[in-house]
């Protein structure tokens, strides 16, 4: 997938001067080849090529860069961080071809940024210093050019101190932030963080910040697994869309390479197939025999495989849910009535991870995000914000005709048991998620519910990223067919990846599935049917007596 695809005639580019640059002063980073003079494959020449077209001479912007963000995807081991370093490198030197300073005969002439300042950012702070600044460190400190950099564990300057490169885990400050004239984000496929997000919006809107130095950025990733809402895959879909017409932005490249769909990964052939076209030209130098041994590993994630080496779009296997599928039942424009008869799930802790409320309209199936508080990153000392969470919860049973609320209590049994007292301990109801029989079975419901395409939502973004991270963890019990059962959980106890909306909507999604056994509908049709008083017309303590009355006299 190239955006925009190559045109017949091609742009003028600072490209070639730039790989000839990189030949002639850099070297391999860490690894096999530390230090050897660079060995640059084809196609990474051509990304490039690409990266740096300028626009013609005879144009109102001639010499500025055609593209302002540009983002490439390819498998693991292709080198993908070390091309980031390279770029970051010639953007850092003050004499590298990187920005059209005249015309000769036609082509741009290259020359080197006033002042530049390159954050190169990384998903951990742990992963900062190590991933495309790691590897900047390591060049530039065997490279002809070493003379010229002051190289710091956390900044690499200019020795006049007039530019710097820095390792960042987050957006850049304000002050700094607006200094940028080349950005780079390493493995945005595990950008899903809200700080991420937050720091790539960030990198975005600085770049229009330096015109005279015509700053831009580059990402690069592996596949992202689908449904994790990560920048990668946020990335792909805005490129799907400039590629569809549906977006008019000649500001993006979009490169993604991976193995087509038609080879047999059940066969030694096929695998090795799928992988040689995934790797392209870096075939030449791969251990192609070493990643195909690995699908013979039985207890190899093969659905990870696929993804990282045939650089494919696969939901993780040890994800609980499908979160691809979880993407395409979204139906954010529509709205749920007031009065309609609901169910609400609720989870969550105090201090720690999240707390959530989900609603599920019992007639659709429809669910949204009542509220959301999430422990926010590097914060210490934090508790939810109880008023806030109160207030959420009387709206709902105000608004709507809430049949039942599905809580887990540790943390909120004193909360929960006023909820009981102020709405009823018949629509109260302490669901503790700590059972696993039938926290197992609530999962599968609600498992098999998305599936078949049996609800909606509203397109929260908290909501798809906590369902993506839930993880399957197999249980020894089986049901009745001797199938086994799961529950969910986070990666890692201290992961900064929540699932608490996901465990609240499925507690939402099971206080429904009660309500429809009970006969409780939701549709307006079996209010008239059972004598019952329409829940959306105006309402009267008369009318309340009369409901409680006939529900109780027809079973509901």
């Amino acid at each position: 997938m190239v955006v925009p695809a190559l045109e017949a005639e091609p742009w003028p580019s600072l490209g070639g001067q730039v790989v000839a640059w990189i030949k002639e002063n850099l070297c391999h980073g860490p690894g096999d080849l530390r230090g050897e003079p660079v060995r640059m494959d084809s196609e990474k020449e051509a990304l490039i090529w690409r990266m740096y077209e300028v626009f013609p001479d005879d144009h109102p912007q001639a010499g500025r860069r055609r593209f302002k963000r540009c983002a490439i995807s390819l498998r693991k081991g292709s080198a993908k961080t070390e091309l980031l370093a390279w770029i970051a490198a010639a953007e850092l030197h003050r004499d590298a071809p990187v920005r059209c300073i005249g015309w000769e005969n036609g082509e741009p002439v290259g020359g080197g940024v006033t002042d530049p300042y390159i954050p190169l950012v990384a998903y951990t702070e742990e992963q900062s210093e190590e991933l495309a600044y790691g590897a900047l460190r390591v060049i530039l400190q065997y490279s002809r050019v070493a003379a010229a950099f002051d190289i710091g564990i956390e900044r690499i300057m200019r020795i006049d101190g007039d530019g710097k490169a820095v390792a960042l885990a987050t957006a850049p400050d304000a002050r700094d932030g607006a200094r940028t004239t080349f950005a780079g984000a390493d493995e945005t496929h595990r950008w899903n963080l809200p700080r991420l997000k937050m720091a790539h919006r960030v990198m975005l809107a600085n770049l229009p910040k330096r015109r005279l130095s015509d700053a831009w950025c580059l990402e690069i990733t592996t596949a992202p697994a689908p449904g994790e809402g990560s920048v990668a895959e946020d990335t792909m879909e805005y490129a799907r869309q400039v590629a569809d017409g549906k977006i008019a932005d000649s500001r993006l490249f979009f490169f993604h390479r991976q193995a087509s769909d038609g080879h047999d990964l059940s066969t030694d052939e096929g695998i090795r197939a799928a992988v040689l076209e995934a790797s392209g030209p870096i075939a030449g130098w791969s251990d192609i025999e070493g990643i195909v041994e690995q699908w013979h590993d039985p207890t190899a994630d093969r659905s990870y495989l696929e993804r990282v080496w045939l650089n494919r779009l696969v939901r993780a296997s040890e994800r609980a849910f499908d979160a691809g599928r979880w993407r395409a039942l979204a139906s954010p424009d529509y709205r749920v009535e007031d009065g309609a008869l609901i169910t609400l799930g609720f989870d969550g802790a105090r201090y720690h991870d999240s707390t959530a409320i989900v609603a599920t309209e019992v007639a659709t199936g429809h669910q949204w995000v009542v509220g959301v508080w999430e422990h926010p990153y590097g914060v210490v000392e934090w508790e939810v914000p109880e008023a806030e969470v109160e207030q959420a919860m009387a709206a709902c049973f105000q608004r709507y005709n809430v049949w039942r609320l599905n809580c887990d209590p540790p943390y909120w049994e004193t909360h929960v048991s006023k909820w009981a007292g102020e709405f009823g301990e018949e629509r109260v109801v302490q669901w503790r998620t700590n059972r696993t029989t039938p926290m197992a079975y609530a999962l599968r419901a609600y498992d098999n519910a998305i599936k078949a395409g049996e609800l909606s939502h509203d397109g929260n973004r908290a909501l798809a990223a906590h369902i993506g991270n839930a993880c399957r963890h197999m249980l020894t019990l089986r049901d009745d067919q001797g199938v086994p059962l799961w529950t969910i959980y986070k990666e890692r106890p201290d992961s900064p990846h929540k699932i608490d909306l996901a465990m609240a909507a499925c507690l939402s999604w099971e206080a429904r599935r009660a309500a429809l056994a009970s006969g409780a509908t939701g549709d307006r049709s079996v209010y008239e049917t059972r004598g019952l008083v329409d829940p959306w017309a105006e309402r009267s303590e008369e009318n309340e007596e009369d409901n409680a009355d006939a529900a109780l006299a027809s079973g509901v």
